[in-house]
C-alpha cells in the first residue's frame, strides 16, 4: 500500500493520499501518503459527512475535480470549503462479491488535472488491485484460522484417543481373565467355547487399542517406539505370529517360508506386529479360497518379510492411500477394523530405516513387501 500511494502522488502531483475504510458512520484511514502535512495517520479518523467519500459510496463511481473553485458541481461544496482542497479524486475499492470497502482517494490544495482518462484508469485498476489484495488477505486469514483449529482438535482428538486406549485395559484384562476360567471348565463344553470366544475377542480388542495407542504417540509427536537390539530367534518368533494366524482362521490356507539365519538387528516384537497386521490385512480383505503366503528371509544385507494374497486387486488409486491412517477402501466390511494397521506397520517399518511397499494384479494377487536393514 505504501509503494502504490507513493506511485499515486508521484504520477498525479497531489501531496496527500489514502486508502480509507467507508462505512455509513465512519471515514478510516488504512494507508496514507502525506507530503502536504494534512495531519492525518494510519488509524485515523474523519466524520464521514464531511468527506466525498460518502458520496462515491452511495454512487458506487468516482468522484473527481480538477479545481473546485470553478467546478460547476462542487464549486459551493462544504468538503473542498472545509479542508481546503481544490484538486481531488475518491474512487471506490469493491470486493469481487459486490461488498463495499472503502476508497482510495488523493487531494491537494493546488489544481491537478485528475480528470484525465489515464489517471482516472490508473486509480480505477489500483482500487481493483487494493479489493483483490484485501480479499486474499482475508482468504489467508481465515486459512489459518481454520488450520490451527483444525490442528486443535486433531491434537484434543488424539489425546481423547489415547487417555481411553490406556483406560480400556483394565476392564479387557478382567474380561480376558474370566475368558480364561471359562476355557478351564472342560467339564462344561459350552463354556468352554464361550471362553474361546470371549478370548479371541480379548485378543482383537487388545490389538485395536495397541494400534490406537501406537497411532495416538506417532500424531502426538513421541514416534513410535522402538526397542532395537540383538534379535537371534527372530524366525521362530514370526513363525509364531503365523500359528497363532492359522488357529484363528482354520479354514484359511496359510502358507509359510520363513528362513532367517543368523541374527537380525530389530525390535522384535515390533516386526512380529508388522507381520500380524499385514496377515490380518490379508485374511479380511484377501479371497477364501486363495492361499496366503508368507515369507521372510535375508537377502543381502536386509530383512525382506512379504505376505501375498489373492482377490480382487486393489485399485491404482486406493494404493496411494493404503497407509494412510483410518483409511478404509469403500468396499470394506463392516467390523474390520479401525484403518490403523496398515499404517503402523508402515511406521515401524519407518522407525527400522526401511520401506514397506505394496503391488497389486488380478494374476499375481496382492503382495506387501517389507525390507527392513538386518544390521
Amino acid at each position: 500500500m505504501p509503494s502504490l500511494l507513493k506511485i499515486i502522488c508521484q504520477n498525479t502531483g497531489m501531496g496527500f493520499a489514502a486508502v480509507a475504510r467507508v462505512t455509513d458512520g465512519t471515514w478510516t484511514a488504512c494507508a496514507v501518503q502525506d507530503d502536504i502535512q494534512f495531519g492525518l495517520l494510519p488509524g485515523g479518523q474523519l466524520k464521514v459527512e464531511t468527506t466525498l467519500c460518502s458520496e462515491s459510496r452511495a454512487a458506487r463511481q468516482p468522484v473527481v475535480i480538477d479545481r473546485a473553485s470553478i467546478d460547476p458541481v462542487y464549486f459551493n461544496h462544504h468538503t473542498p470549503r472545509m479542508y481546503n482542497i481544490e484538486s481531488y479524486i475518491s474512487v471506490p475499492i469493491i470486493h469481487s462479491n459486490g461488498e463495499y470497502f472503502g476508497n482510495l482517494c488523493a487531494i491537494d490544495p493546488r489544481p491537478a488535472v485528475v480528470s484525465d482518462a489515464r489517471v482516472v484508469s490508473m486509480f480505477t485498476a489500483f482500487a481493483d488491485l487494493i479489493a483483490r489484495q484485501l480479499e486474499n488477505e482475508d482468504r489467508q486469514e481465515r486459512t489459518e484460522v481454520e488450520l490451527q483449529s483444525e490442528r486443535v482438535t486433531a491434537e484434543l482428538r488424539e489425546q481423547f484417543i489415547a487417555v481411553l486406549g490406556h483406560d480400556l485395559r483394565n476392564p479387557l484384562s478382567a474380561v480376558g481373565a474370566a475368558a480364561e476360567l471359562l476355557a478351564r471348565r472342560e467339564s462344561e463344553p459350552d463354556l468352554v467355547r464361550l471362553g474361546a470366544r470371549l478370548k479371541a475377542s480379548t485378543r482383537r480388542m487388545s490389538a485395536l487399542i495397541d494400534d490406537v495407542l501406537d497411532f495416538a504417540r506417532v500424531r502426538l509427536g513421541a514416534g513410535m517406539s522402538l526397542s532395537i537390539r540383538e534379535a537371534d530367534f527372530l524366525a521362530s518368533a514370526l513363525k509364531d505370529v503365523v500359528e497363532e494366524v492359522r488357529a484363528a482362521n482354520p479354514q484359511l490356507d496359510i502358507r509359510d517360508d520363513i528362513a532367517i539365519n543368523g541374527t537380525v538387528r530389530c525390535d522384535q516384537g515390533r516386526i512380529q506386529q508388522v507381520l500380524s497386521n499385514l496377515i490380518g490385512n490379508a485374511v479380511t480383505h484377501g479371497a477364501p479360497d486363495r492361499p496366503i503366503e508368507v515369507r521372510a528371509a535375508i537377502e543381502g544385507d536386509d530383512l525382506v518379510l512379504s505376505v501375498t494374497n489373492g482377490g480382487t486387486p486393489i485399485p491404482p488409486d486406493d494404493l496411494a492411500k493404503i497407509f494412510q491412517p483410518y483409511w478404509r477402501p469403500a468396499n470394506s466390511k463392516p467390523g474390520g477394523g479401525l484403518g490403523l494397521g496398515l499404517y503402523i506397520a508402515s511406521e515401524i517399518v519407518a522407525g527400522h530405516a526401511g520401506t514397506l511397499r505394496v503391488t497389486s494384479g488380478a494374476s499375481e494377487g496382492t503382495c506387501f513387501l517389507a525390507t527392513i536393514p538386518a544390521a
